[in-house]
């Protein structure tokens, strides 16, 4: 597999962080900008190490996990993105402004990693067909961390600008929007 390849298959699966990157930046447009460049790092991350595991892990249980990716990927998105809507509705009825919401309302670590574990859950089973054929490892990893951060900077860049504008109700539209990739994932995985 030639490097152009690799940098497609990145892009390729960089697409749901993608999207939860410019959800999230839309739904927590207040964030400090620290968090929210921690999304393209974590989603880089673990887009990298999941074809790492797969590679590895692959033969012993990438069956299982190929079967249930969809599923967990699911309840994971759906309980972020449901959490998120009903904080935005709830927010819209008493007519809170986005600044004085608790720091529950924040985006946090925790819900970044569980994002970053949903949307590179199929990058498992690309580790699985990696090994089966015969590609590096390394450097396919590496291509597809270095696609997805990249990726998901440009999603950061185009969320900060619509959250603005949107205001409170962008937190109900990036709950939506996670919902949806859990449902897609779910529906059409891999």
């Amino acid at each position: 597999m030639n490097v152009s390849a690799m940098l497609v298959l990145g892009i390729a699966l960089a697409m749901d962080a993608f999207a939860v990157t410019i959800s999230n930046s839309i739904a927590f447009a207040s964030e400090p900008r620290r968090r929210l460049v921690m999304m393209p790092v974590l989603f880089g991350l673990f887009q990298g190490l999941m074809p790492l595991l797969g590679y590895f892990l692959g033969g012993v249980c990438g069956d299982l996990i190929e079967t249930y990716s969809g599923i967990v990927a699911l309840i994971i998105l759906g309980i972020i993105g449901g959490n998120m809507v009903r904080e935005g509705v709830a927010a819209l009825r008493v007519g809170e402004p986005e600044e004085s919401k608790p720091a529950s309302e924040h985006l946090s670590v925790t819900q970044l990693l569980f994002e970053a574990v949903a949307t590179a859950i199929d990058a498992f089973a690309v580790g699985v067909s990696l090994r089966a054929m015969g590609a590096n490892i390394w450097i396919s990893s590496l291509v597809i961390a270095l696609s997805t951060f990249g990726v998901c900077i440009v999603g950061l860049a185009l969320g900060k600008r619509v959250g603005s504008a949107m205001g409170d109700k962008a937190e109900i539209l990036g709950g939506i929007v996670l919902i949806c990739i859990g449902l897609k994932a779910c529906v059409f995985p891999g």
